[in-house]
């Protein structure tokens, strides 16, 4: 059933119109002439192909869990979120070649990648920034400098975000967060995740190293609702972060950094250079009408109806004809007008100016004129939380 959800999930993407319900029905008609002689598989092509949506065979081909590779192989392709991103440096051991990294993660595990040469560029010319989810192609594996399991593209690699995606499959930081309480003795040496808000910054020095170079250290503490624990800053990420703590009270994701302890016996954070460390930004329940941007999926918008719906019967390229509901809301940011399509359309037919209604999982696409829209998908829900004055 994995293929027949992802292939139903794939006409959606492309036809947000078109409600499950209908797909599926088309694939029960589709079962009962072939008298159960073909897959639904097949089945389900056909009926992508005649709603003009192309699938290839390698599509359905299922990606490996992170967690499940091994070094050695050849032409992997695999699908994470991405949770660090790492500026590109140059190697001096491979020829002064260029390369770019990050951190990916699944459900089974997370997974350095490292990018070569002109794929170092593909992280900023795309946009590819934390919290992605994307689909990294045609890479090899191999050992990593402490025994993991590196993912690195080369020339045939390629990456690229995912927009049509289960994202729940992916988690995100906070999800492979480890608590401060919870950090006992036996993360001795181990690599962890950490969310929490930066209570002191103690202070930042210099040394000077065995071969004469100077260093930089910089000390603070951070704090989530289990308790705290010091955090040492090492070299060049200190002039990283130095931006980031001059906000108060600054909220820290602290990504793949090692727990040690102290002389005292004691244990604290340290970051060096496999760490990432950035502001974190909780996923906001409900976005303004001015934060909303072309392509963002799955939102949540609350608004006040501000013009009067108008409903009616539009053709899709299958040639069926469903019903689309249009109108305005507005908040105290700005105004955005609302496609509705199908049971959203009667839904929100009868709504009235004035009402305050709260739209849960829809896009935002460019509509007529290039303006920015708010559409609905079958998953879409939408309620009225209040009535006009």
């Amino acid at each position: 059933m994995a293929d027949v959800d992802k292939l139903v999930d794939l006409i959606i993407s492309k036809h947000p119109e078109i409600s499950r319900d209908i797909i599926l029905k088309r694939l029960e008609d589709e079962r009962r002439k072939s008298g159960g002689l073909i897959s639904d598989q097949v089945l389900l092509r056909m009926v992508a192909a005649e709603f003009g949506v192309e699938v290839s065979n390698a599509a359905f081909v299922p990606l490996p869990a992170l967690g499940s590779l091994v070094p050695g192989l050849n032409d992997v392709s695999v699908i994470g979120r991405v949770i660090a991103v790492y500026p590109a440096k140059v190697s001096k051991r491979n020829g002064l070649s260029k390369f770019a990294s990050m951190l990916v993660a699944d459900k089974s595990g997370v997974m350095r990648v490292v990018l070569w040469d002109d794929k170092a560029e593909l992280l900023e010319s795309r946009g590819i920034s934390v919290g992605h989810v994307v689909k990294l192609s045609h890479g090899y594996t191999k050992e990593g400098r402490f025994g993991h399991v590196e993912l690195h593209l080369g020339e045939s690699g390629d990456v690229e975000i995912l927009e049509e995606v289960k994202t729940e499959s992916y988690p995100r930081i906070l999800e492979l967060s480890t608590k401060i309480r919870a950090i006992t003795s036996v993360f001795k040496n181990r690599r962890i995740n950490l969310v929490g808000r930066v209570k002191e910054i103690l202070r930042e020095s210099t040394f000077e190293r065995e071969d004469s170079t100077t260093g930089k250290v910089l000390r603070l503490v951070l704090a989530d609702e289990t308790g705290e624990i010091p955090v040492v800053i090492w070299n060049e990420k200190v002039d990283e972060v130095k931006g980031i703590l001059q906000k108060e009270n600054a909220m820290l994701q602290v990504v793949n950094a090692k727990v040690k302890r102290t002389l005292d016996g004691k244990l604290e954070i340290h970051a060096d250079r496999e760490t990432y460390i950035d502001v974190f930004e909780a996923e906001k329940e409900f976005w303004k009408i001015a934060e909303l941007k072309d392509g963002m999926k799955d939102i949540h918008v609350q608004g006040e109806v501000a013009t009067k719906p108008i409903t009616r019967e539009v053709k899709t390229a299958k040639g069926e004809a469903v019903k689309l509901t249009v109108f305005e809301i507005k908040d105290e940011t700005g105004r955005i007008w609302v496609s509705a399509w199908r049971k959203n359309a009667e839904k929100t037919a009868n709504l009235k100016i004035g009402e305050k209604i709260a739209i849960k999982n829809a896009y935002v696409k460019r509509g007529f004129g290039d303006q920015l829209e708010i559409s609905t998908m079958n998953k879409t829900s939408i309620e009225i939380i209040s009535k006009g004055k």
